[in-house]
């Protein structure tokens, strides 16, 4: 009797324990989905978004206050579009070259940002005699859209630009497609697809090497979460984005879209860059298959390279791009 007594009592306890562990597991999805639902919100939802800079005055200064200026002043062509998936409606403005040209440059601004941020940008390369295409991203600005994706599916709305960008200025234009922060990232995702041919040139500044390393990233630099807590966080968020969004963020790579492209590609990246680490840029630098360029700019924060060092980025961006939009 003593003996069965016991095997029935080692029977309730393991049982017992099978209901403790299976408690614990959906204890911990539960807190998981939570945190993946509230962090879901806050790097997929669009809206204000506290660790973001708002529309600052332009101040005289400012190191970039003319490029500004003229910006604000010029006159602007309203584009649109729908994009390349989900039906939205994009907008765009498009700034036409001084005299008439071949050359054509698409602007990618960064993560809740918006064309108009990218004014500095559209001086420089109409000053530098380019057609200029400035578009929202899906969910930005003037463009339709419920979730940010990152780059992943806007590059599919990038070349669908290119195309109406060639469409317009003729068969004989050069593209060269440049973006900053999100928007590089975007230009380094897009290089990894099918493009026209027209496109003769990318430009990537301090863009981050996977979705999955910034939100990484982030989740420690940001809100100070161990490390063993990160992946599983990501993993929900992840399979939280793949209902809403339509993809995983593992997918969201520009170090593997980059083994993709062969054509030129010149990497910007601040040293001081505290929110897309200064490393990233060398893993996408040694990713690229094409012609490469690599210029670190001392001292630059996160998207200030160009605020930094004005005329050096102008010089490096002329130098590259000569050798390959004639």
């Amino acid at each position: 009797m003593g003996l069965i007594n016991l095997k029935k009592q080692e029977k309730k306890q393991k049982k017992w324990f099978r209901r403790i562990i299976v408690t614990v597991i959906l204890l911990i999805t539960v807190v998981l989905f939570g945190a993946g639902s509230y962090f879901f919100h806050v790097g997929m939802v669009p809206g204000h978004k506290s660790f973001v800079k708002g529309n600052q005055r332009i101040e005289k200064s400012d190191p970039l206050y003319s490029q500004k200026i003229w910006f604000k002043h010029a006159q602007k062509q309203k584009w649109t579009m729908t994009s390349a998936t989900k039906n939205y409606k994009l907008v765009a403005d498009y700034i036409p070259a001084s005299q008439s040209t071949t050359k054509n440059v698409v602007i990618l601004h960064g993560f809740m940002g918006t064309k108009e941020q990218m004014g500095e940008y559209a001086t420089l390369f109409h000053q530098l005699g380019y057609n200029v295409l400035m578009p929202d991203a899906r969910a930005h600005g003037q463009s339709q859209g419920k979730y940010i994706g990152y780059g992943w599916p806007e590059r599919y709305d990038v070349r669908k630009w290119t195309e109406k960008l060639i469409k317009h200025n003729g068969k004989d234009s050069q593209v060269v497609i440049f973006g900053v922060s999100m928007g590089g990232a975007t230009s380094m995702m897009t290089s990894g697809i099918s493009m026209p041919k027209q496109v003769k040139a990318y430009v990537e500044d301090c863009g981050y090497t996977s979705l999955n390393d910034e939100l990484n990233y982030e989740a420690g630099n940001l809100y100070n979460i161990p490390t063993p807590i990160r992946w599983p966080l990501i993993k929900m968020l992840s399979l939280i984005n793949r209902t809403k969004n339509g993809f995983f963020t593992g997918e969201a790579s520009a170090v593997e879209s980059l083994h993709h492209n062969h054509r030129p590609m010149l990497f910007i990246h601040g040293s001081n860059d505290h929110f897309v680490p200064t490393k990233m840029v060398y893993s996408n630098y040694q990713a690229t298959r094409g012609p490469k360029q690599l210029w670190v700019v001392p001292g630059a924060g996160h998207a200030s390279s160009f605020a930094h060092s004005p005329h050096a980025y102008r010089q490096h961006l002329e130098r590259f791009l000569g050798r390959y939009v004639k």
